[in-house]
């Protein structure tokens, strides 16, 4: 069963208010596939054929970004790019999506400077900008096809400075990190990003289409021990959602590393 929640308190609980958007087809469609895919299939057999989206983290050498500020970017890149109109319905970035979520939902980040991260603006995908960082996803595909501009980049030396915040908005979605996990900045862009999408599953199709209007936005935060607790509790309830991971990176298999709310 799909986790629901109340969204009384939401920042977009005001469903009936005239400056509303529209929940048009594609927004529909587009939530239909995040509320509803199954993923986990077995990999194919050619490890050339497995499917992922990439991301890319702008990390300038001479002005780095802020973490949180990078996470934020690279959460709300994935979950624009899910919910573009050119995911839904006849658009060419549906295919695609449509066959990522029918297998294991994988997101591989890499950083990009300079040059690098210019020529990585040309590959179909979404950009989000997050204060002093940017990041984008790309549609995802099969990995022997990953376009050379994306490629070449390094998925490692994603590490920048700054302490992730406890305390949370009063209003909004939330992506709540594991506490007790040791992750790298690459490794937990890819497990907010994938919140992200979840995240959409507590959503009506009308907050939905609010939240997309305002482009997304969301805050990462790192839970204490005794928070982290209690939105295990809400995840079982199904008043959150939570990421498990797969275990190919990092750490072990099933392991709990991002939890999302809406408050």
């Amino acid at each position: 069963m799909l986790p629901t929640v109340c969204c009384a308190a939401s920042h977009w609980s005001d469903v009936s208010s005239p400056d509303t958007p529209v929940a048009d087809a594609a927004l529909i469609e587009n939530h239909r596939r995040l509320t509803s895919y199954v993923g986990g299939h077995d990999d194919p057999s050619d490890p050339a054929d497995v499917r992922a989206m990439q991301m890319v983290l702008r990390i300038e050498k001479a002005d780095p970004p802020d973490r949180t500020d990078l996470l934020e970017a690279g959460a709300r890149a994935v979950a624009l790019l899910c919910l573009d109109d050119r995911s839904a319905g006849d658009g060419p970035w549906a295919p695609e999506l449509d066959v990522w979520c029918d297998a294991r939902i994988r997101k591989i980040a890499r950083r990009a400077r300079g040059a690098h991260w210019v020529a990585a603006q040309e590959v179909w995908g979404v950009t989000a900008t997050q204060g002093s960082a940017q990041a984008r996803a790309f549609v995802p595909g099969r990995i022997g096809d990953v376009d050379r501009r994306i490629s070449r980049l390094q998925i490692g030396g994603t590490e920048v400075d700054g302490a992730l915040p406890t305390q949370a908005p009063e209003h909004g979605v939330v992506l709540w990190i594991n506490p007790e996990l040791d992750m790298s900045v690459g490794k937990t862009a890819a497990q907010v990003g994938h919140a992200a999408m979840l995240v959409v599953r507590l959503l009506s199709v009308a907050d939905t289409a609010r939240w997309r209007a305002d482009e997304c936005p969301l805050a990462v935060r790192v839970a204490d021990v005794a928070r982290w607790r209690e939105l295990l509790g809400a995840d079982a309830a199904g008043r959150a959602v939570a990421v498990r991971d797969a275990g190919f990176t990092e750490i072990a298999p099933g392991s709990v590393t991002v939890i999302a709310e809406v408050r």
